[in-house]
C-alpha cells in the first residue's frame, strides 16, 4: 500500500504533485526561454528591494531596514550579473580532446526552508537560482518573518509566469507543523532541500532520507595582525558587525589583537562609539544574550541593537552605541559571548604574540565556526598564508568586511550567494557559497577514446608476479607513465 504524504490541512501529495509537473514541463525549456524568465524575476525582486526590506522589518523586527536593502541587492542584482551567461540547459561544456562531453539536466522539485534573518533576501536568492537551473522550488518561510517571504514569493512567482514559466513552478507555504516539514523533506519525489536555519533544521534535512545543501554556524574569529592598518581594520569591522545588527552569519564574533596594539584597537573602538563592558556588565549579559543550557543564542537578543540588548540586560550605554564589545580571556560554553551571537555583540581577546593569536582564532573557529569563515587584517603575505593554513574556514577574507565579503560580489569575487556552506567539518558537503552550479545534475557522454597501451597483450604483462615499475618503464615512452 502505497505511504500517504497527506495532513490535516497541508495537501502535502498535492504540492509536490504540482512541482513535479512543473519540473516535467521546465525540462522542456531552451536557455533563451529560461533566460528570459529568470531576468524577469530578476527584475521583479530588484524593482521591489526597498519595499520588501520594509517589509521584512515590519515582519520581524530584526536589524535595519536600510540594511537589508543592500541584501536584496546581493540577492538578485549581484546574483543575477553572476549567473546570466551560464549556460544551464544542453550541453555546457565539451572537451573534444579527452572526448567528454557535459550536459545540464535540472535536480527536480526542490524544498527550500528560509530562515528570520536573512528572509526576504533568502526568498529572491533561492527562486532566482531555482528559475536558472530550470528547478520547481516549494519554499517554507520561517514563521516569524511569513509575510514578507510570501510576498517575494509571490512577486517572483507572477514575474515568473508572465516570463512563460511553467504554473506551479514556485509555491510556499504559510504555515506548517514541525511534522508537515519532516514529511515534505522526506517526501520521495522531492530531490534536493535547501536549508538555511538551525542547526537542528538542517541536521533534521540531512537526516531526511533526500540530498540536502544545508549550512552550519559561524562563530567567526578576525585577527588584526602587528602590520595591520588598525583604523582601516576597526572601521571595516564595525561596518561589519553593525550589518543588519549582525544577522549574517558570517558577522565577526571575536577580535583577536596582539598585546602591544591592543590600547590603539580599543581607541579606534571607542571613536566608532563601541561600548567596553565591565565583568560585572558580561556577567549581566551573558544569560541575555546566550542559552548556556542549549547552548544557542538567545532569539530575544537577535538583530537587536547595542542599547537595546544592553537595556535587556539591565545596564545602560548610550543610545547611539554601535556595538558592545567584552573583553574575555576564555573560550566555550562557560565564556557564553565567545560562541556566535548574531548581534552586535563582539568579544575581545589579547594574545602576547602571533602564535597564541593564532591559537586563539583555532579555538574560537572549533566552538561552533567549523568550516565558515575567518577574517584577518594585515599586509604581511606571510602571516596571511600562514593563518589561511591553520583555520578551518571554507572562507578566509583578507581585508574585508565579514559580513559583506562571505556573501561575496562586493569586496570580493566570491560567488554573491546567501548561502555559505562549511564542508565536512561544519556537516556539509561542500565549501562553496552555493548557487546554479550546486542545482544541476551534470551528465557526462564520455565517447571511446582508447590508451594506446590498452590491448590485451599489454594488459597480460600485468599477470606476471614479478613485474615491478623499473621494467616496466621501457614499455612505455621516456616520459611516459600508464594512464
Amino acid at each position: 500500500m502505497k505511504e500517504s504524504y497527506r495532513t490535516p490541512g497541508l495537501d502535502i501529495d498535492k504540492i509536490v504533485a504540482d512541482a513535479v509537473n512543473a519540473a516535467e514541463a521546465f525540462r522542456n525549456y531552451t536557455q533563451e526561454q529560461t533566460d528570459r524568465i529568470v531576468e524577469a524575476v530578476f527584475k521583479a525582486g530588484f524593482n521591489n528591494r526597498v519595499r520588501l526590506a520594509k517589509i521584512t522589518y515590519d515582519d520581524t523586527k530584526l536589524g535595519k531596514w536600510e540594511d537589508k536593502v543592500i541584501k536584496n541587492v546581493i540577492a538578485t542584482q549581484y546574483v543575477y550579473q553572476d549567473i546570466k551567461n551560464m549556460k544551464t540547459v544542453g550541453v555546457i561544456n565539451e572537451d573534444r580532446e579527452q572526448g567528454v562531453v557535459e550536459v545540464a539536466a535540472p535536480v527536480g522539485p526542490i524544498f527550500a526552508v528560509t530562515p528570520i534573518t536573512n528572509p526576504s533576501s533568502t526568498v529572491l536568492f533561492k527562486i532566482l537560482i531555482a528559475m536558472k537551473s530550470r528547478n520547481p522550488i516549494i519554499i517554507r518561510p520561517h514563521g516569524s518573518a511569513r509575510k514578507c517571504s510570501v510576498e517575494a514569493c509571490r512577486l517572483l512567482y507572477e514575474a515568473a509566469l508572465e516570463a512563460g514559466a511553467p504554473e506551479k513552478c514556485v509555491q510556499w507555504i504559510k504555515a506548517t507543523t514541525r511534522d508537515e516539514v519532516m514529511q515534505l523533506m522526506s517526501h520521495p519525489r522531492i530531490n534536493l532541500i535547501l536549508a538555511t536555519g538551525s542547526v537542528e533544521l538542517v541536521r533534521a534535512a540531512q537526516k531526511s532520507g533526500n540530498p540536502a545543501i544545508g549550512i552550519g554556524p559561524g562563530n567567526v574569529p578576525v585577527y588584526i595582525g602587528r602590520s595591520a592598518d588598525i583604523p582601516f581594520a576597526v572601521e571595516q569591522i564595525v561596518l561589519s558587525k553593525t550589518f543588519d545588527n549582525g544577522t549574517v552569519c558570517a558577522s565577526e564574533q571575536a577580535v583577536v589583537v596582539n598585546s602591544d596594539n591592543v590600547d590603539d584597537v580599543t581607541q579606534e573602538f571607542k571613536k566608532h562609539k563601541a561600548y567596553f563592558l565591565s565583568q560585572d556588565e558580561i556577567k549581566r549579559l551573558e544569560p541575555v544574550a546566550f542559552n548556556s543550557e542549549a547552548k544557542v543564542m538567545k532569539v530575544e537578543v537577535i538583530g537587536q541593537s547595542a542599547a537595546t540588548i544592553a537595556e535587556m540586560a539591565g545596564f545602560k550605554v548610550p543610545p547611539d552605541t554601535s556595538i558592545l564589545i567584552a573583553p574575555l580571556e576564555e573560550v566555550g560554553i562557560q565564556s557564553p559571548l565567545s560562541l556566535e551571537i548574531l548581534a552586535p555583540i563582539l568579544a575581545l581577546y589579547v594574545a602576547d604574540n602571533f602564535e597564541q593569536a593564532i591559537e586563539l582564532c583555532r579555538r574560537i573557529n572549533r566552538h561552533g565556526g567549523l568550516g565558515h569563515t575567518a577574517s584577518i587584517f594585515s599586509t604581511d603575505e606571510e602571516k596571511i598564508r600562514y593563518f589561511s593554513s591553520s583555520i578551518n574556514a571554507g572562507r578566509i577574507l583578507v581585508n574585508t568586511p565579514a559580513s559583506q565579503g562571505a556573501l561575496g560580489g562586493t569586496y570580493n569575487r566570491l560567488r554573491p550567494s546567501l548561502m555559505l556552506a562549511c564542508g565536512t567539518r561544519g556537516k556539509n558537503i561542500t565549501t562553496d557559497n552555493i548557487s546554479v552550479r550546486h542545482l544541476l545534475n551534470i551528465h557526462r557522454i564520455a565517447r571511446r577514446n582508447v590508451c594506446p597501451y590498452m590491448t590485451s597483450e599489454f594488459m597480460h604483462n600485468f599477470l606476471d608476479e614479478n613485474l615491478d615499475w623499473e621494467n616496466m618503464k621501457g614499455k612505455f615512452g621516456d616520459n611516459e607513465e600508464p594512464r
